[in-house]
């Protein structure tokens, strides 16, 4: 089949290279000429494990093609995908602007029947807003359809994701519609669930706002578990194993990040209020996950007493491992909160620093590291924020030798507290006795 897909981030990239792997005829379109001349060249701008050599390879085949060109793009595919941005304004509205734009463009080079779908997470009725938005600004009448499609990649792990999804959901109005996209999905062996199109989109954001929530929930049992001399590990691993919860997303720590979960907790919550509902249960999500970088400042705080000119490493960036994201990264608020006190960073990540040196150039108060044991060398203490399996994996009897004083706060929950205080360090965790 032939596929059109409108925005070339996160989900755009990987939906187009996903799509091409298993035999369509893919054109990736994007507003950003730079981005385009490097997919051109074969090379993604965002770090997915696995991606880098799919996009080559379809490339190569011709399966896949990147252009600039509007008019090509939409002339090109029966069924186009709006994979735009949908950030969060101030009130906590999702921006749909993009998909706006996404849409007239459609509607002013549309040459015959298309099936547009939305692959963007957004609001409730967005689909209806698109229709209306292409009924106007069509140049004559000719037909289209409007479906949706929402995603559920998870970064680190896109490219299982799309090949092995636990579901696959698409909201339709017309069996044609359902048709077309059955077909378009064939070679992928998932579970299909097919809705009407508000479903879909109420679908996405209620499944990642209960995700946030599990999150929240273990965070603020966290808490208690420090209060009180538990472990939160253990309540989390025998909560987890009760089939009803499920063990994923009860890894307690620093909360969670990323262009998904803070934007769409707040969009629900937004979308809530517009229809005179209170979802002050969402509210608490936020606090909780927002609490959490105070949390870990009282423990580096405990560990440091002070921290005006100490010398601090710190062990990852991105929101999570495997993805070079730090979009809502907890790093982002804990460099600000230590350099506001006037301590001292050396960061290090393996693939996100050159996106956090656009937020936090070096200066004489913050320095990265060109490996995680030069990070630490002659430092008071070291913070860890991103749960990366070489930080896991890490020779810590060098790091205690090569540290100033051991200490270790961590936001991650990564290690064994009685193996790391053996080796001789302080060991401060997330909802356990330091």
């Amino acid at each position: 089949m032939k596929v059109t897909i409108i925005g070339l981030g996160y989900v755009g990239i990987t939906t187009a290279t996903g799509l091409a792997e298993i035999g369509h005829e893919v054109k990736g379109y994007d507003i950003d000429e730079d981005k385009i001349i490097k997919l051109k060249d074969g090379k993604s701008p965002i770090y997915e494990p696995g991606l880098d050599e799919l996009l080559l390879k379809n490339l190569k085949t011709g399966k896949l093609v990147f252009t600039s060109s509007k008019q090509e793009a939409i002339e090109h595919g029966d069924i186009i995908f709006i994979c735009t941005g949908t950030p969060s304004r101030i009130d906590g509205s999702a921006d749909l602007s993009q998909v706006e734009d996404a849409a007239k463009t459609v509607a002013k080079h549309i040459n015959n029947f298309k099936l547009i779908v939305e692959k963007s997470t957004v609001p409730v009725k967005t689909a209806q807003w698109i229709e209306r938005t292409m009924r106007l600004h069509l140049k004559r009448p000719i037909d289209f359809e409007v479906a949706s499609n929402p995603e559920f990649l998870k970064e680190g792990e896109a490219i299982r994701d799309f090949f092995k999804p636990d579901r696959i959901v698409i909201g339709v109005k017309s069996k044609r519609a359902e048709r077309l996209l059955r077909e378009l999905y064939k070679p992928i062996k998932a579970p299909l669930v097919v809705t009407d199109i508000n479903t879909a989109e109420i679908i996405k954001h209620a499944s990642n706002a209960f995700l946030a929530t599990k999150i929240s929930f273990i965070n603020m049992i966290s808490d208690l578990c420090e209060m009180a001399g538990a472990d939160v590990d253990l309540v989390a691993k025998a909560m987890g194993m009760d089939k009803r919860i499920g063990k994923r997303f009860l890894k307690a720590g620093i909360g969670y990040g990323g262009s998904c979960f803070p934007k769409d907790v707040k969009a629900l919550y937004f979308v809530g209020k517009q229809y005179g509902l209170d979802f002050k249960l969402l509210k608490d999500v936020q606090e909780i996950n927002e609490s959490r970088i105070d949390t870990l400042m009282k423990h580096l705080k405990k560990a440091l007493w002070n921290l005006k000119d100490k010398h601090i490493a710190i062990w990852g960036l991105s929101f999570k491992p495997n993805t070079d994201d730090i979009r809502e990264a907890p790093s982002i608020k804990v460099i600000k909160r230590i350099l506001d006190e006037k301590g001292r960073l050396t960061l290090y990540d393996p693939v996100a620093m050159h996106n956090m040196q656009r937020i936090y150039p070096e200066n004489m108060f913050l320095h990265y590291a060109k490996d995680m044991y030069q990070s630490v060398k002659d430092k008071e203490a070291l913070l860890i924020l991103t749960e990366w399996d070489i930080f896991k994996n890490a020779d810590l009897e060098k790091v205690r030798s090569l540290m100033q004083t051991p200490i270790i706060v961590d936001g991650r929950n990564i290690y064994n507290p009685k193996k790391v205080k053996k080796l001789g360090f302080e060991y401060y965790p997330m909802g356990k006795m330091s």
